[in-house]
């Protein structure tokens, strides 16, 4: 049972809203600001929610969230003031939603596995696109979406109706025969062939993940990170030897590289 102080908190958070855009005593920059001067904070804010998690820091996933919500407070008061809808309508929508997608659970049907959970997702999401007009089967993915993400859900959608590779030994070859395509397009100095193979290969590698179970975007970033960590060592260690980075050779570097990453093992 929700503690009716929950409920209260949302409602003070609209009421702050409403008074940051208030036309005689609101904030000059919140009034300026429109859906689209907002949408890039809201990707931002999205982008730090992850961050905290994939540092595991709870304390700071908690501000994270709440600064994600706010953005989501943000654009429904400015749907509100257009006339369009309000954050009640929200949150309305999306009750009905997770309802409609989750019969097992508030309805009669029965599953026995997640698997089965995610087969069925698709199936009722599959449905409600089918109930729009000329509704296509990658309509409705999001072009603002990170490039490797919507890769995934590009090819989620098409899997759907059997476009997809039926294994991931197939995912496998296709990757030999893109990596093949960039060696011919570097061969011929077409830079615009290699930028259209390269992301062949990228498209390729997203589907080869979705097909492994995991996060291409994940991938990426937690690879960053250990570039950025190990680099750090590396830098530290010049440093150390009292050394210069225009002292050390390409095979010095990388015993430099290699000590960081085994440091690390």
């Amino acid at each position: 049972m929700k503690n009716p102080s929950d409920f209260g908190s949302i409602e003070k958070l609209l009421d702050i809203m409403a008074t940051l855009r208030d036309p005689q005593r609101g904030c000059p920059w919140d009034l300026e600001q429109t859906f689209a001067t907002i949408a890039p904070y809201t990707i931002e804010e999205a982008y730090e929610v992850a961050d905290a998690i994939e540092r595991n820091a709870l304390g700071d996933l908690k501000g994270e969230l709440g600064d994600l919500l706010f953005q989501v407070v943000f654009h429904a008061r400015l749907a509100e003031e257009a006339g369009a809808f309000d954050f009640a309508a929200v949150a309305e929508g999306i009750n009905a939603k997770m309802l409609r997608r989750h019969p097992h659970v508030f309805g009669d049907r029965r599953i026995a596995s997640s698997d089965e959970q995610s087969r069925l997702w698709e199936e009722i999401k599959r449905d409600e696109r089918a109930a729009a007009p000329d509704a296509g089967v990658l309509d409705g993915v999001p072009a603002a979406l990170p490039a490797l993400t919507r890769a995934v859900k590009l090819g989620k959608r098409a899997a759907t109706v059997g476009f997809d590779w039926p294994d991931t030994s197939g995912v496998r070859v296709k990757v030999d025969e893109e990596l093949a395509e960039i060696d011919v397009a570097v061969a011929s100095g077409d830079a615009t062939a290699v930028a259209a193979e390269i992301g062949d290969l990228l498209l390729t590698i997203a589907s080869w993940c979705r097909h492994l179970g995991v996060d291409p975007e994940s991938c990426a970033r937690s690879a960053n990170a250990r570039f950025e960590r190990r680099f750090r060592a590396v830098e530290s260690n010049v440093a150390i030897a009292g050394s210069s980075w225009a002292d050390l050779d390409a095979a010095a570097l990388d015993e430099l590289w290699r000590a960081a990453k085994a440091e690390e093992a």
